[in-house]
């Protein structure tokens, strides 16, 4: 769900006790929507995520580590130059607004203490993060929007700012009068009883008003009709429960996947969803969002890698269309060699000008004829020259275009694996090293500016440990596994792969000794799941020392041959990678 007015105020209240009277030491900023606030508070360092992504826009504490580009962005380095070292004084938000506040005291470039305002608007596809100085000025914004009075609310730096104008026609649930519950019940009820109250009522998500109805009414799709103070009743006692800081931060889970999260238990669903309490927000947000995130993150980043290698994955496909036709045709070629011969065996009946031989075919056994069509221009001995030419073009390209076909097979496999590698990606370092495999390979070229070619430490591979205790370790792309399987592992230590399926490396150490049935059995199912096959049932995964893994002369990073091997077929498991992980 969005991140209602009374789900962000029972956020709030968490996030505030842990960042009220706290020194912001870092500012960060990982992708283009999110800043993290690394803050010293009271009850020591935490640090304070501001999301202004419309799909998920929020604010809250969170124990992740973000993976932060080599550069930081120009909102960023404002940041920075306008807040780094202030202290945070209060954190609030409008009544029944989607508006978080932080009141920060900073110090100017003279050494005197200022006023500024961050403020982050999480109001759907209008998402902002905002800076303002002593005097409500917008210094910058995340997202500038041009406009005028009339059309829309401009946020450009130097201009004043304006708190996002209250939705038109509902009221704030948490300053009803008795005026506003008589005009209310005065009106029309006969709409259904979520939708009687989002029409009425600002602050709050579809969620929580069906919630409201199944309260009042044991199902959510009775209309409000006489029961329509009963509603009222429900909705105000639920908004004071959240003002008194009743709240209690729950997932909601449906067939194994999160679906949505709020701040109290939610009953409309029955059985089918399950309802899980977490001990904070914090802990709540990180789980509901770091699977999303992470993968929309790699997703948009990895974007300029799969152009270039799905172009290349086309034009290669075409080619060995090509390929494949022309080696078709050249199968047909014994038939010029005929036409030859029978040419060559008339030539004392031919004349030139003839466009047809009629001749008897002598390897027919039942000694019929054939039309062997000639060219009028050329002589008879030209003609069966001619044919005896096709014959050795046709039986050359036979032979080449198999060698070629066989290297475009050889060259597609490693673009599909490749194009795996990046779905498996999972942050900035994993796409450089794979940007730097495609660079070494050809298919991409290397970057002319010196702050693009900066090197980073290279990515390490994934580390898991078996149940009993053995270390397994998986690669990330194809340079990692090279590196994992022909110069790291050694000769004893178990190498396995997805059978025909592109996958990762994974090794097994095992130390010298002979690896136990179970800690083999954890390690394919690894391999099954960070490969193509992790959809599927009984997927084919092979295993061999490592000592009868080689990689030949000239393959591409990744490729390998391996012999006396042996095949399990497993299940792949969801959950298996984070009950081993090192």
């Amino acid at each position: 769900m969005p991140m209602d007015a009374l789900c962000l105020s029972a956020v709030l209240r968490e996030t505030a006790a842990a960042v009220t009277g706290g020194r912001i030491d870092k500012i960060y900023q990982p992708s283009r929507d999110e800043v993290i606030l690394q803050i010293r508070g009271r009850e020591g360092a935490c640090r304070l995520l501001l999301s202004a992504n419309p799909a998920r826009p929020r604010i809250q504490l969170t124990g992740l580590n973000w993976e932060n580009p080599a550069q930081p962005p120009m909102f960023c380095m404002l940041l920075r130059k306008y807040l780094a070292g202030g202290r945070i004084l209060e954190l609030r938000q409008p009544p029944m607004e989607r508006v978080a506040e932080l009141r920060i005291e900073a110090t100017d470039e003279m050494g005197d203490k200022v006023p500024r305002r961050l403020i982050l608007e999480a109001i759907g596809r209008k998402t902002n993060l905002l800076l303002l100085d002593g005097e409500d000025r917008i210094v910058d914004c995340l997202r500038r929007v041009d406009g005028d009075l009339t059309t829309a609310r401009p946020l450009l730096p130097g201009m004043f700012y304006q708190d996002p104008p209250p939705q038109p026609g509902k009221r704030d649930p948490s300053a009803l009068t008795e005026e506003d519950r008589a005009a209310i019940l005065a009106g029309p009820l006969d709409a259904p009883a979520d939708k009687f109250l989002l029409d009425r009522f600002a602050g709050f998500s579809p969620l929580i008003a069906r919630e409201a109805a199944f309260e009042a009414f044991g199902d959510v799709d009775s209309p409000a009709g006489q029961n329509a103070p009963l509603l009222l009743d429900k909705l105000s006692a639920l908004v004071e429960r959240t003002a008194a800081g009743q709240t209690e931060p729950t997932l909601l889970r449906r067939e194994g996947k999160a679906v949505d999260f709020t701040f109290r238990p939610i009953l409309q669903y029955g059985p089918g969803t399950e309802s899980i309490s977490y001990p904070t927000f914090a802990a709540l947000l990180d789980d509901y969002y770091q699977a999303r995130e992470t993968a929309d993150q790699v997703r948009q980043k990895g974007q300029d890698l799969l152009k270039p290698l799905t172009q290349a994955r086309d034009r290669l496909a075409r080619k060995m269309a090509l390929q494949e036709k022309e080696l078709a045709q050249s199968h047909d070629r014994d038939r010029y060699r005929l036409f030859g011969e029978l040419i060559t065996a008339n030539l004392y009946r031919m004349k030139k000008g003839e466009r047809t031989l009629r001749a008897q075919n002598y390897y027919d056994p039942d000694g019929g004829e054939i039309d062997i069509p000639l060219d009028p221009l050329k002589t008879p001995q030209q003609n069966a020259a001619r044919y005896y030419k096709l014959y050795t073009k046709a039986k050359t390209a036979e032979e080449m275009l198999t060698i070629q076909l066989e290297k475009g097979a050889k060259e597609m496999e490693y673009l599909d694996s490749v194009l795996e590698s990046v779905s498996r990606a999972q942050g900035d370092r994993d796409l450089e090293e794979i940007r730097q495999e495609l660079v070494e390979t050809g298919y991409l070229r290397r970057r002319a500016k010196a702050k693009d070619r900066m090197k980073r430490p290279a990515a390490k591979p994934l580390e898991f440990r078996s149940s009993a205790g053995l270390r397994i370790s998986v690669g990330r792309n194809n340079l990692q596994n090279d590196r994992l399987t022909t110069k790291q592992a050694g000769k004893w230590d178990y190498w396995l792969h997805t059978q025909k399926i592109h996958g990762a490396h994974v090794i097994l150490w095992t130390e010298g000794q002979a690896p136990d049935d179970q800690s083999l059995r954890e390690a394919a199912m690894l391999a099954a799941w960070f490969s193509q096959g992790k959809e599927g049932k009984k997927v084919p995964v092979d295993y061999t020392p490592v000592k009868f893994v080689k990689k030949p002369a000239g393959a591409r990073p990744g490729m390998v041959v391996y012999t006396t091997y042996q095949t399990a077929y497993v299940d792949p498991d969801p959950g298996l990678a984070d009950r081993l992980k090192a």
